[in-house]
């Protein structure tokens, strides 16, 4: 590819944080790099009149190709950037390493020694390093010092104990309080100790360690040492479980999604080796849209030429189980294949997930945001494309027992106001949201059959209803036979604070709670069907009660009180018209525009 064709793949590529790989006319990787976005970095290189050093240019020169992995945070694009560099040592990544610009962390030559990061070594202290980004060696320099409580001011030790009362962080026990005097040298080498083999990612034998000392302590009675380590164990879980890249427990792992939309599919596979997220692999299939063929296809062709690993993590399981067998057949050990369906595992597999979307809106073309949640709306209730025409209804009760609804319209996941309509349910007596959703589907079949103008003349792609497994059992009912047999009916199921919290389909729930665009897409729709019903049954509401006044007049009933409401909007400015103004209301006869004007004006 030309630095023409690179700079407008990359113009192509999410906001969204991650690693990018870079590679040569051989395919060989000649650098890995980490973003924040990776439109905003990636791009830099490739852009025309973008001025680089000699070593950058000298890699943009030989750069061929580039891949993406999309993470959840910064801080798991850190850790893969690492992971990655380690194990493939790109030419580019080497070379830079002699820049005066890299990093290290010190530990002090002191009685107390001090954790610190650092640009130059020299002979004051032990160094770990060099490291390839600022912000990891601070980064981690400062969550080592919150685990283990160290000091991170100015005071020396032994001199300055007990000289001063000890600072803030040590009463909001940020610090463990060395300027007491209390942490005898010998026990504060030990925390240090421990703190080095954290930085060097040896966790499992650092808790291992941590454990066996609290235990040792607690049996010597020495509970305030114990729980300080209790602390420190606490603590190094948290950061572990915080992340999705490095995972001890991943011993054999691959993680594999699928992500259909527009014509194209898109397979994207994690593979973990050794704890650790080692490739990324992703397949583009053209012209198939069938999620589980496309899954079938995939699974076959990939492990009849890679070894499959001890544990296979899918979105869905294929329909056809044969394919199971033919994989556990090209291996001599077991190999254990299964949904992701809790934990870490949920985790990364929605992590393989949104690199699957991601590539496949690239592939489509389809890159502004709120396309690639229809993208990928589409993929979760497996439809055959992108719901370009989206209809949701809501039912609004009165407190005398009628109802009114509201219907409204997303298009190309956009409000189309335009298409807005509003429902007075006529002939169910009481309050019976089912019925009366039933009579709205009804009419809105029959206005689409009359080949009516507007809305009412298109074919909804999907139909969300706001309601659950009830409203679309009795919706499901009505449009068997008829024209919108075919349309796709949804429920939006709320939670007990009244947050959506699924999709409702014949089959069953589908959680939407883990993709977050599609959770705030579909909840956008549910708010605004339900704010756009409730403000036309309070507008009812208010003309009716004005409407009664007007049903005092003689001659005059609720159907013309309505006519003149609809007409007039207040009751104000009916009492200021005069006979002639009257009449222009449908309805109203010339005897009954005496007799209105006469209640007000006589």
């Amino acid at each position: 590819m030309t630095k023409q064709e690179l700079f407008r793949k990359a113009k192509t590529l999410p906001k969204l944080p991650g690693v990018y790989i870079i590679r040569n006319k051989k395919d060989e990787i000649i650098y890995i790099g980490k973003a924040k976005s990776l439109i905003n970095r990636v791009s830099q290189y490739f852009h025309p009149g973008s001025v680089h050093d000699a070593k950058v240019t000298k890699m943009v020169e030989n750069a061929f190709s580039f891949d993406v992995i999309v993470t959840n945070s910064e801080f798991e694009a850190l850790t893969l950037e690492c992971s990655l560099i380690k194990q493939h040592s790109p030419k580019y990544n080497i070379l830079l390493k002699d820049d005066k610009g890299y990093n290290f962390i010190k530990i002090s030559k002191e009685d107390y020694p001090r954790i610190t990061a650092e640009f130059q070594v020299d002979d004051s202290g032990k160094f770990l390093g060099p490291y390839m980004s600022g912000f990891a060696v601070r980064e981690m320099v400062s969550t080592t010092q919150q685990i283990f409580k160290l000091p991170t001011c100015s005071k020396q030790f032994p001199r300055d104990f007990r000289k001063e009362r000890p600072c803030l962080n040590y009463h909001i026990k940020k610090c463990m309080g060395v300027c007491t005097g209390k942490i005898s040298k010998q026990d504060y080498a030990e925390i240090i100790n421990n703190a080095t083999k954290f930085i060097s990612q040896d966790t499992d034998k650092i808790i291992k360690t941590l454990t066996e000392n609290m235990e040792a302590c607690s049996e010597n009675l020495d509970f305030e040492k114990a729980a300080v380590l209790r602390d420190q164990i606490i603590a190094i879980q948290k950061l572990a479980q915080g992340q999705n890249v490095v995972n001890k427990s991943l011993d054999n792992h691959d993680f594999i999604a699928v992500a259909c939309g527009g014509s194209n599919s898109v397979v994207s596979v994690l593979r973990y080796r050794r704890g650790r997220l080692v490739d990324k692999k992703e397949h583009v299939f053209f012209g198939e849209t069938d999620d589980n063929e496309v899954r079938t296809s995939f699974l076959l062709q990939f492990y009849s030429r890679e070894m499959p690993p001890k544990n296979i993590y899918l979105d869905e399981l294929p329909q056809d189980t044969a394919i199971l067998e033919y994989i556990q057949k090209q291996t001599k050990t077991k190999v254990n294949i299964q949904i992701a369906q809790k934990g870490d595992n949920t985790k990364i597999i929605k992590m393989a997930y949104t690199n699957a979307v991601e590539r496949l809106a690239r592939e489509s073309g389809r890159l502004d945001k709120t396309e690639r949640f229809l993208d990928e709306l589409s993929a979760l209730l497996g439809l055959e494309k992108p719901p370009i025409n989206i209809e949701s209804y809501d039912i609004s009760n009165w407190g005398d027992g009628t109802s009114v609804a509201g219907m409204v319209v997303f298009n190309n996941g956009k409000p189309y106001k335009a298409g807005y309509r509003k429902f007075k349910i006529n002939t169910v007596a009481g309050t019976d949201d089912y019925a009366s959703m039933q009579e709205v589907i009804t009419r809105r079949i029959n206005r689409y059959d009359m080949r009516d103008k507007g809305q009412f003349g298109v074919k909804p792609d999907v139909i969300l209803l706001d309601g659950g497994k009830g409203h679309l059992s009795a919706i499901l009912h009505v449009v068997k036979g008829t024209s919108f047999e075919d349309v796709p009916i949804f429920g939006m199921v709320k939670d007990s604070k009244h947050r959506t919290r699924a999709l409702v389909s014949k089959d069953g729930e589908i959680a939407i709670a883990m993709h977050k665009g599609i959770f705030k897409f579909i909840t956008e729709i549910q708010d605004e069907v339900h704010r756009f019903s409730i403000e036309y049954q309070r507008k009812t509401q208010k003309t009716k009660s004005y409407a009664v006044t007007l049903t005092k007049i003689s001659g005059i009933g609720e159907k013309k009180a309505e006519s003149l409401m609809r007409t007039f909007k207040t009751l104000s400015a009916i009492k200021q018209l005069t006979p002639e103004q009257l009449k222009e209301a449908e309805g109203i006869s010339e005897k009954d525009a005496e007799n209105i004007y006469r209640y007000f004006n006589l």
